[in-house]
């Protein structure tokens, strides 16, 4: 299963860094990755059967809407797989174990109409079963024709997973469902919204619930329907996000600017949290040679945000917007205080390899666990975390939304008195 790298690299340099130095200035090791994901699926060129232990893993393209393929998935092996899908562990793994963890889960598809999920099908029912359980479960998918695992190749603009062909038969073995999940399946007559704040406040990992809403297992009854996986984690994302800013604004606001700086693999987050009415941001800059600003000769600074009324458009900087804001409102829950917030990043060369927007959640999750300092004005805040930044600050204060607002702009309407 050879893994391509954007970047061509001399053999040379490999042989001086044997993956210990990251000589060639990728935060991953492209051959690392290829050693540990073909030892995952015992060196076979092609997979006629998928027979393994789903973590469990369902995936929903989003292509062809309102017919959509539906993937369930599980590496070869057999046992407890369930840190496959729990993205609150990944953080903790090497970024060549977590991508190569991801390309061994192997995939069968099949094709529904997301109405299926009012009155699935014994197909659609059985991959469902693997979202309702409580952990890993024994499947076996025969395939219509053999994955040919020696044809992966990363690309930029899809998160790690592994190859799929069409299925032509599944079947799962009975296992124990997850209660929380349990509960929402059969309460046909609770708002799909209303589920998932549920799920969340029981404790589930968030990439649980977006699974459970991507196969049509929650919702009143009538409305069910299969979501793509790239929407259901945004709306998920969104609708916890919602519920946690609009119980912080009935709290007392913090009295100083709080900020935090946390530097990881190939990337620097930055928090300042503001003594303020409620007001947010979320900025990246993408430097040259990473994901998004491949061919670019210098970092840009995008930045999107709210308002204490929200904002009524999808933003353009994508769901890491709303992931973040997730980590935002649980840092002011767990204070008991409200306030605003500026969450940016700076992403670096060589972090080239799009892993999720579960990414940017769980390090501001993290970013916010660590102990802040803090300051009497946001020009002190910024300062602080200015001190590692590679993109001058004024390039980020001047296009800052939360910044521009609180120093300059009708400052009364967002300062508590």
């Amino acid at each position: 299963m050879p893994f391509r790298a954007k970047v061509r690299i001399p053999a040379s340099l490999c042989m001086r860094c044997r993956g210990a130095k990251r000589l060639c200035g990728l935060s991953y090791c492209p051959i690392e990755i290829e050693m540990i994901t073909r030892s995952k699926v015992s060196g076979q060129k092609s997979v006629r059967e998928i027979d393994g232990s789903s973590p469990p893993s369902v995936f929903v393209g989003r292509y062809g809407y309102p017919k959509v393929y539906v993937y369930p998935s599980a590496p070869p092996v057999k046992g407890d797989t369930s840190n496959l899908s729990v993205s609150s562990t990944w953080l903790d793994m090497p970024l060549e174990e977590f991508i190569s963890a991801r390309l061994s889960m192997l995939r069968g598809s099949k094709e529904f109409r997301v109405n299926d999920a009012v009155d699935p099908d014994k197909l659609l029912q059985r991959i469902q079963e693997i979202s309702l359980s409580r952990g890993s479960v024994d499947v076996d998918i025969l395939l219509e024709k053999p994955i040919d695992t020696s044809k992966i190749e990363m690309d930029d603009h899809v998160t790690p997973m592994g190859p799929a062909s069409p299925m032509k038969t599944f079947t799962v073995d009975p296992s124990k469902t997850d209660q929380h999940i349990e509960k929402v399946y059969y309460d046909t007559d609770m708002k799909a919204k209303h589920a998932v704040i549920q799920l969340y406040e029981s404790g589930l990992d968030m990439e649980r619930i977006s699974q459970s809403l991507s196969v049509g297992i929650m919702g009143e009854g009538k409305k069910r329907k299969i979501v793509p996986t790239r929407w259901s984690i945004t709306a998920v994302d969104s609708m916890v996000s919602d519920e946690l800013v609009d119980d912080l604004k009935q709290r007392p606001a913090i009295d100083k600017f709080l900020a935090y700086r946390m530097r990881v693999n190939g990337n620097y987050f930055m928090a300042i949290l503001t003594p303020s009415s409620w007001i947010y941001e979320w900025g990246e800059s993408w430097f040259p040679g990473s994901t998004w600003n491949m061919w670019g000769s210098q970092a840009e600074v995008e930045i999107d945000y709210e308002g204490y009324n929200g904002r009524k458009t999808y933003p353009d900087i994508g769901g890491c917007y709303y992931s973040s804001r997730v980590a935002v409102g649980e840092a002011f829950r767990k204070m008991g205080r409200s306030g605003g917030a500026i969450t940016w990043r700076e992403i670096y060369p060589g972090f080239n390899i799009p892993v999720g927007v579960w990414f940017v959640r769980e390090n501001i999750r993290r970013l916010f666990s660590q102990r802040p300092e803090a300051f009497d004005t946001i020009d002190e805040a910024i300062k602080y975390v200015s001190e590692w930044m590679k993109v001058p600050p004024e390039k980020w204060k001047s296009n800052s939304y939360v910044y521009r607002t609180l120093k300059y702009e009708n400052l009364e309407r967002f300062f508590s008195l």
